[in-house]
Protein backbone atom coordinates (compact mmCIF):
# COMPACT_ATOMS: atom_id res chain seq x y z
CA UNK A 1 0.00 0.00 0.00
CA UNK A 2 1.64 3.32 -0.96
CA UNK A 3 1.55 5.83 1.32
CA UNK A 4 -0.15 8.87 1.09
CA UNK A 5 1.10 12.14 -0.59
CA UNK A 6 0.96 15.31 0.15
CA UNK A 7 2.14 18.75 -1.04
CA UNK A 8 2.95 21.61 1.57
CA UNK A 9 3.09 24.80 -0.07
CA UNK A 10 4.88 27.60 2.61
CA UNK A 11 6.94 24.73 3.96
CA UNK A 12 9.27 27.50 5.52
CA UNK A 13 6.31 29.04 7.69
CA UNK A 14 5.68 28.49 10.99
CA UNK A 15 2.35 26.44 10.76
CA UNK A 16 3.31 24.65 7.48
CA UNK A 17 6.71 23.36 9.03
CA UNK A 18 4.94 22.48 12.15
CA UNK A 19 2.19 20.50 9.58
CA UNK A 20 5.12 18.37 7.71
CA UNK A 21 6.70 17.64 11.32
CA UNK A 22 3.37 16.26 12.30
CA UNK A 23 3.12 13.99 9.17
CA UNK A 24 6.20 12.76 9.52
CA UNK A 25 5.57 11.88 13.12
CA UNK A 26 2.72 9.95 12.27
CA UNK A 27 4.70 7.79 9.91
CA UNK A 28 2.00 7.34 6.70
CA UNK A 29 2.69 10.52 4.37
CA UNK A 30 5.11 11.36 1.98
CA UNK A 31 5.44 14.55 2.08
CA UNK A 32 6.96 17.28 -0.23
CA UNK A 33 7.58 21.01 0.76
CA UNK A 34 7.82 23.93 -1.30
CA UNK A 35 9.06 27.89 -0.32
CA UNK A 36 10.33 30.74 -2.38
CA UNK A 37 13.68 30.34 -0.04
CA UNK A 38 15.62 27.95 1.18
CA UNK A 39 15.30 25.47 3.64
CA UNK A 40 15.52 27.13 7.63
CA UNK A 41 17.46 26.04 10.18
CA UNK A 42 16.54 23.55 12.40
CA UNK A 43 15.98 26.23 14.89
CA UNK A 44 12.76 27.31 13.10
CA UNK A 45 11.84 23.96 10.93
CA UNK A 46 11.19 21.36 13.85
CA UNK A 47 10.70 18.31 11.09
CA UNK A 48 14.31 18.77 10.52
CA UNK A 49 15.08 16.66 13.86
CA UNK A 50 13.45 13.57 11.85
CA UNK A 51 15.53 11.55 9.32
CA UNK A 52 14.38 9.21 6.87
CA UNK A 53 13.31 9.47 3.04
CA UNK A 54 9.95 10.91 3.26
CA UNK A 55 10.12 14.24 2.56
CA UNK A 56 11.70 15.96 -0.14
CA UNK A 57 12.33 20.03 -0.25
CA UNK A 58 11.55 22.20 -3.13
CA UNK A 59 12.61 25.67 -3.55
CA UNK A 60 10.42 27.36 -5.69
CA UNK A 61 8.56 31.22 -5.67
CA UNK A 62 5.05 31.26 -6.49
CA UNK A 63 5.25 34.76 -8.34
CA UNK A 64 8.70 33.21 -10.34
CA UNK A 65 8.62 29.84 -10.86
CA UNK A 66 4.91 28.80 -11.01
CA UNK A 67 5.45 26.33 -14.68
CA UNK A 68 7.76 24.70 -12.24
CA UNK A 69 5.90 24.14 -9.54
CA UNK A 70 2.68 22.99 -11.80
CA UNK A 71 4.82 20.51 -13.53
CA UNK A 72 6.44 19.10 -10.10
CA UNK A 73 2.72 18.82 -8.81
CA UNK A 74 1.84 16.78 -12.10
CA UNK A 75 4.58 14.73 -11.98
CA UNK A 76 4.63 13.94 -7.83
CA UNK A 77 0.59 13.75 -8.06
CA UNK A 78 -0.21 14.37 -4.30
CA UNK A 79 -3.56 12.96 -2.56
CA UNK A 80 -3.58 16.41 -1.04
CA UNK A 81 -2.03 19.83 -1.03
CA UNK A 82 -2.34 21.82 1.85
CA UNK A 83 -1.61 25.30 1.01
CA UNK A 84 0.36 27.68 3.62
CA UNK A 85 1.84 30.23 1.52
CA UNK A 86 1.54 34.24 1.55
CA UNK A 87 2.44 37.22 2.19
CA UNK A 88 0.98 37.42 5.78
CA UNK A 89 1.59 40.44 7.67
CA UNK A 90 -1.01 42.96 8.01
CA UNK A 91 1.07 46.23 8.42
CA UNK A 92 3.61 46.59 5.67
CA UNK A 93 0.66 45.58 3.24
CA UNK A 94 -0.51 48.90 3.68
CA UNK A 95 2.94 50.43 2.28
CA UNK A 96 2.95 47.29 -0.34
CA UNK A 97 -0.26 46.08 -1.48
CA UNK A 98 0.92 45.30 -4.85
CA UNK A 99 2.98 42.78 -3.86
CA UNK A 100 0.32 40.90 -1.50
CA UNK A 101 -1.68 40.78 -4.41
CA UNK A 102 0.69 40.17 -6.53
CA UNK A 103 1.01 36.82 -4.62
CA UNK A 104 -1.76 36.30 -2.90
CA UNK A 105 -4.69 36.91 -6.12
CA UNK A 106 -2.70 36.52 -9.32
CA UNK A 107 -0.36 33.87 -8.41
CA UNK A 108 -2.78 31.94 -6.48
CA UNK A 109 -5.41 32.14 -8.64
CA UNK A 110 -3.07 30.44 -11.52
CA UNK A 111 -2.06 27.44 -9.17
CA UNK A 112 -5.75 27.33 -8.32
CA UNK A 113 -7.06 27.21 -12.04
CA UNK A 114 -4.23 24.78 -13.04
CA UNK A 115 -5.79 22.43 -10.12
CA UNK A 116 -9.47 22.59 -10.55
CA UNK A 117 -8.83 19.90 -13.48
CA UNK A 118 -6.78 17.21 -12.00
CA UNK A 119 -7.83 13.66 -11.05
CA UNK A 120 -5.05 12.96 -8.52
CA UNK A 121 -5.82 15.42 -6.11
CA UNK A 122 -8.53 14.00 -3.07
CA UNK A 123 -8.66 17.47 -1.12
CA UNK A 124 -7.29 20.73 -1.36
CA UNK A 125 -6.90 22.78 2.39
CA UNK A 126 -6.68 26.53 1.87
CA UNK A 127 -5.15 28.35 5.02
CA UNK A 128 -7.36 31.02 5.52
CA UNK A 129 -7.33 33.73 7.99
CA UNK A 130 -9.86 35.37 10.21
CA UNK A 131 -8.43 38.60 8.97
CA UNK A 132 -10.97 38.19 6.60
CA UNK A 133 -13.98 39.03 9.09
CA UNK A 134 -12.46 42.10 9.83
CA UNK A 135 -14.09 43.60 13.06
CA UNK A 136 -17.05 41.83 13.51
CA UNK A 137 -19.34 41.54 16.43
CA UNK A 138 -19.69 38.25 18.58
CA UNK A 139 -18.91 34.85 17.35
CA UNK A 140 -17.82 34.40 14.24
CA UNK A 141 -18.85 31.28 12.94
CA UNK A 142 -18.08 29.93 9.32
CA UNK A 143 -21.00 32.02 7.42
CA UNK A 144 -20.33 34.99 8.72
CA UNK A 145 -19.70 37.63 6.31
CA UNK A 146 -16.46 38.92 5.29
CA UNK A 147 -15.03 42.20 6.04
CA UNK A 148 -11.31 42.79 5.57
CA UNK A 149 -9.87 45.65 6.38
CA UNK A 150 -6.78 46.29 5.67
CA UNK A 151 -4.99 45.27 2.09
CA UNK A 152 -3.79 42.25 3.76
CA UNK A 153 -6.80 40.79 4.68
CA UNK A 154 -8.59 42.06 1.28
CA UNK A 155 -6.09 39.59 -0.72
CA UNK A 156 -7.20 36.97 1.74
CA UNK A 157 -10.88 37.18 1.31
CA UNK A 158 -10.09 37.19 -2.64
CA UNK A 159 -8.64 34.06 -2.20
CA UNK A 160 -11.83 32.51 -0.14
CA UNK A 161 -14.17 34.01 -2.36
CA UNK A 162 -12.49 32.52 -5.62
CA UNK A 163 -12.11 29.26 -4.07
CA UNK A 164 -15.70 29.37 -2.72
CA UNK A 165 -17.08 30.01 -6.60
CA UNK A 166 -14.63 27.59 -7.79
CA UNK A 167 -16.34 24.83 -5.41
CA UNK A 168 -19.74 25.52 -6.65
CA UNK A 169 -18.97 25.98 -10.54
CA UNK A 170 -15.99 23.09 -10.86
CA UNK A 171 -16.78 20.91 -7.40
CA UNK A 172 -13.33 21.56 -6.68
CA UNK A 173 -12.37 19.74 -3.56
CA UNK A 174 -11.55 22.62 -1.17
CA UNK A 175 -11.69 22.92 3.07
CA UNK A 176 -10.69 25.93 3.96
CA UNK A 177 -9.16 26.70 7.82
CA UNK A 178 -9.18 29.53 10.07
CA UNK A 179 -6.98 29.85 13.24
CA UNK A 180 -6.22 32.61 15.45
CA UNK A 181 -3.68 33.16 17.59
CA UNK A 182 -1.13 30.40 16.53
CA UNK A 183 1.93 30.33 19.06
CA UNK A 184 4.85 28.17 19.96
CA UNK A 185 8.20 26.99 19.76
CA UNK A 186 9.73 27.85 16.10
CA UNK A 187 7.40 30.89 15.54
CA UNK A 188 8.75 34.11 13.63
CA UNK A 189 10.77 36.32 16.31
CA UNK A 190 8.82 39.07 15.81
CA UNK A 191 5.50 37.52 17.32
CA UNK A 192 4.49 38.71 20.70
CA UNK A 193 5.33 35.81 22.52
CA UNK A 194 9.00 35.07 21.32
CA UNK A 195 8.92 38.77 20.59
CA UNK A 196 8.40 39.37 24.57
CA UNK A 197 10.21 36.52 25.75
CA UNK A 198 13.32 37.48 23.59
CA UNK A 199 13.35 41.20 24.64
CA UNK A 200 13.03 40.65 28.69
CA UNK A 201 16.17 37.90 28.04
CA UNK A 202 18.08 40.84 26.59
CA UNK A 203 17.10 43.34 29.22
CA UNK A 204 14.79 45.66 26.65
CA UNK A 205 11.50 47.02 26.83
CA UNK A 206 8.68 44.95 25.11
CA UNK A 207 6.88 47.52 22.80
CA UNK A 208 3.21 46.68 23.45
CA UNK A 209 0.96 48.05 20.77
CA UNK A 210 -2.20 49.88 21.93
CA UNK A 211 -1.31 49.20 25.51
CA UNK A 212 -2.16 45.28 24.76
CA UNK A 213 -6.19 46.17 25.11
CA UNK A 214 -6.64 43.67 21.64
CA UNK A 215 -8.45 40.63 22.59
CA UNK A 216 -6.88 37.15 20.62
CA UNK A 217 -7.44 33.71 21.04
CA UNK A 218 -4.01 32.23 21.57
CA UNK A 219 -3.73 29.01 20.66
CA UNK A 220 -1.16 26.27 20.45
CA UNK A 221 0.54 25.69 16.87
CA UNK A 222 0.23 21.34 17.28
CA UNK A 223 -3.20 21.94 17.99
CA UNK A 224 -4.08 23.75 14.99
CA UNK A 225 -2.05 21.49 12.82
CA UNK A 226 -3.67 18.43 14.42
CA UNK A 227 -7.00 20.43 13.52
CA UNK A 228 -5.53 21.15 10.08
CA UNK A 229 -4.90 17.25 9.15
CA UNK A 230 -8.33 16.21 10.44
CA UNK A 231 -9.56 18.75 7.65
CA UNK A 232 -7.56 17.30 5.53
CA UNK A 233 -8.05 13.62 6.25
CA UNK A 234 -11.76 13.87 7.40
CA UNK A 235 -13.27 17.32 5.97
CA UNK A 236 -16.44 18.40 4.02
CA UNK A 237 -15.11 19.73 0.90
CA UNK A 238 -17.01 23.27 0.84
CA UNK A 239 -16.81 23.63 4.37
CA UNK A 240 -14.51 26.03 6.50
CA UNK A 241 -13.29 25.09 9.88
CA UNK A 242 -12.11 27.12 12.66
CA UNK A 243 -9.44 26.32 15.27
CA UNK A 244 -9.02 28.80 18.05
CA UNK A 245 -9.48 28.37 22.26
CA UNK A 246 -12.70 29.45 23.78
CA UNK A 247 -11.93 32.51 24.74
CA UNK A 248 -10.14 35.58 24.18
CA UNK A 249 -8.39 37.06 26.40
CA UNK A 250 -6.04 41.00 26.03
CA UNK A 251 -2.88 40.70 24.40
CA UNK A 252 -1.42 42.16 27.90
CA UNK A 253 -2.32 39.68 29.91
CA UNK A 254 -0.60 37.48 27.59
CA UNK A 255 2.54 39.34 27.86
CA UNK A 256 2.12 39.34 32.03
CA UNK A 257 1.84 35.71 31.34
CA UNK A 258 5.29 35.51 29.76
CA UNK A 259 6.60 38.06 32.38
CA UNK A 260 5.47 36.16 35.55
CA UNK A 261 7.10 33.09 33.94
CA UNK A 262 10.43 34.60 33.02
CA UNK A 263 10.50 36.70 37.12
CA UNK A 264 9.72 39.87 36.00
CA UNK A 265 6.61 42.10 35.58
CA UNK A 266 4.65 43.99 33.24
CA UNK A 267 5.54 47.47 34.51
CA UNK A 268 8.92 46.09 34.59
CA UNK A 269 9.07 44.90 31.44
CA UNK A 270 7.34 46.70 28.46
CA UNK A 271 6.45 50.44 27.03
CA UNK A 272 3.53 51.18 25.55
CA UNK A 273 3.49 52.01 21.65
CA UNK A 274 1.22 53.52 19.02
CA UNK A 275 -1.70 50.66 17.51
CA UNK A 276 -1.01 49.59 14.04
CA UNK A 277 -3.52 51.12 11.83
CA UNK A 278 -6.39 48.85 10.95
CA UNK A 279 -5.79 46.60 14.37
CA UNK A 280 -8.85 44.36 14.47
CA UNK A 281 -10.01 44.29 18.34
CA UNK A 282 -10.96 40.37 18.71
CA UNK A 283 -11.33 37.22 16.64
CA UNK A 284 -13.43 35.45 18.81
CA UNK A 285 -14.05 32.06 16.56
CA UNK A 286 -16.95 29.45 16.78
CA UNK A 287 -15.23 26.07 17.12
CA UNK A 288 -18.52 24.16 17.35
CA UNK A 289 -18.19 23.01 13.67
CA UNK A 290 -14.34 21.73 13.98
CA UNK A 291 -15.62 19.81 17.33
CA UNK A 292 -18.74 18.45 16.20
CA UNK A 293 -17.72 17.20 12.34
CA UNK A 294 -13.45 16.34 12.91
CA UNK A 295 -14.09 15.57 17.04
CA UNK A 296 -11.13 18.50 17.51
CA UNK A 297 -10.57 20.35 21.05
CA UNK A 298 -7.43 22.29 21.62
CA UNK A 299 -5.10 20.31 24.43
CA UNK A 300 -2.04 22.98 24.93
CA UNK A 301 -2.98 25.60 27.08
CA UNK A 302 -1.31 29.51 27.69
CA UNK A 303 0.52 28.37 30.54
CA UNK A 304 2.68 25.16 29.11
CA UNK A 305 2.94 26.86 25.64
CA UNK A 306 4.61 29.78 26.86
CA UNK A 307 7.10 27.83 29.24
CA UNK A 308 7.96 25.85 25.92
CA UNK A 309 8.68 29.10 24.06
CA UNK A 310 10.67 30.13 26.77
CA UNK A 311 12.59 26.82 26.61
CA UNK A 312 12.81 27.22 22.95
CA UNK A 313 14.12 30.76 22.52
CA UNK A 314 17.08 29.63 25.91
CA UNK A 315 18.07 26.50 24.42
CA UNK A 316 18.97 28.74 20.93
CA UNK A 317 20.08 31.90 22.72
CA UNK A 318 22.98 32.26 20.59
CA UNK A 319 22.10 31.46 17.26
CA UNK A 320 18.34 33.71 18.15
CA UNK A 321 20.72 36.66 18.81
CA UNK A 322 22.04 36.91 14.69
CA UNK A 323 18.52 36.28 13.56
CA UNK A 324 16.51 39.47 12.81
CA UNK A 325 13.97 40.57 15.31
CA UNK A 326 11.69 42.45 12.91
CA UNK A 327 9.87 41.70 9.64
CA UNK A 328 11.90 41.98 6.51
CA UNK A 329 9.62 42.32 3.87
CA UNK A 330 10.62 40.44 0.29
CA UNK A 331 8.83 41.08 -3.02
Amino acid sequence: MRPVKVVVVGSNSFSGSDFIDLLLEKGSYQAAGVSRSPEKSEIFLPYKKRSGSDFQFHQMDLNRDMPRLLNFLDSFAPDFIVNFACQSEVAPSWENPDHWFETNCVAFSKLVNHLRGKNYLKRYVHISTPEVYGNAAGSLNENTPLNPSTPYAVSRAAQDQLLKIYRERFSFPVVTVRSANVFGAHQQLWKIIPRSVIHIESGRKIPLEGGGKARRSFIHIRDVSEGELLAMEKGQNGAVYHFSTETTQPVKEVVETVCRQMGTTLARAAEIVGDRVGQDTAYPLDTGRSRRELGWRARVGLEEGVREVIAWVRSHWNAIQNEPLEYVHRS
